[in-house]
């Protein structure tokens, strides 16, 4: 089924869980890099009741190293395979090279989360061929340096034109609006500020008339605030969650599937008794 399908039928926004099929990744790297361990994963999900799989082979944490292509299909297309084989929940891949991504259509995967908003050689093409939806991310600057000295005269005013852009490519390209999430992209290349900035501000986002997904699950932006370590953000994650809810978002990415679920069922219950 179709991500919009599914936000169209929800009452809440869709939860999507993070599987990183990594050594390196900022929150639990190396924990679910192995594929046994990572469908136990996805099972605990699963029964927490997820809506989506964020699938990613390579960390895109501030200071990550690049991963080889036949490396991160090494990790993601068994991983894919294996799932597809056990349970029934659509599947994201987080990549921004177009062939994982081809690889990863051609498995038939519900959508392409790119934090490079299509701008590699070669992956707007493979998107306008395919029929497969697709997540563009804003980022400044690339994982290595993107944390570097992030600046902007405006934030919101800049994340806001990137996508618009973006969105226009896009279509340039063949790839209709009707299968475009956004996603302003918490804390890839945005100072602590930047991002409340663009967590207050994040309704504004819902003018560019797509799905927007909100993707704040454990990061810095939220250990600078309560000064705990990425494990010890869940509080923090969940009122993210929420306040990215009421602002307008369709998807939230965590970490934290079945907290997240929770929190959301409260906004949704407040959401009724205000009609």
């Amino acid at each position: 089924m179709k991500i919009k399908t599914l936000i169209e039928q929800s009452n809440r926004p869709l939860v999507m869980g993070i599987v990183n099929l990594t050594p390196d990744s900022f929150s639990d790297g190396g924990k679910f890099n192995q594929l046994d361990a990572a469908l136990k994963q996805v099972e605990k999900m699963q029964d927490a009741g997820v809506d989506i799989l964020d699938l990613g082979g390579e960390s895109t944490r501030p200071g990550a190293t690049y991963v080889e292509v036949e490396e991160e299909r090494r990790r993601v297309i068994p991983a894919i395979q294996a799932i597809q084989s056990r349970f029934d929940i659509p599947i994201s891949v987080d990549t921004y090279k177009p062939e994982i991504m081809q690889d990863a259509i051609e498995l038939g995967v519900e959508l392409i989360n790119d934090i490079r908003a299509l701008e590699m050689p070669g992956a707007l093409e493979v998107l306008a061929k395919s029929d497969t939806e697709v997540c563009l991310m804003h980022m400044q600057g690339n994982p290595v340096s993107m944390q570097v000295s992030p600046s902007y005269d405006d934030v919101i005013h800049e994340v806001y034109n990137y996508l618009l852009n973006r969105i226009q490519a896009c279509e340039s390209a063949g790839i209709g609006k009707n299968r475009i999430i956004l996603d302003p992209g918490f804390g890839f290349g945005k100072t602590v500020e930047h991002n409340y900035q663009l967590l207050a501000k994040f309704e504004l986002f819902k003018s560019l008339d797509c799905p927007l997904l909100a993707g704040l699950s454990r990061k810095s932006m939220l250990g600078a605030v309560v000064n705990k370590e990425p494990a010890q953000r869940v509080s923090a994650s969940v009122a993210g969650a929420v306040i990215s809810a009421l602002n307008g978002a369709n998807i939230i990415r965590v970490h934290d599937v079945a907290e997240t679920i929770d929190a959301l069922k409260v906004v949704e219950a407040t959401l009724k008794g205000e009609k």
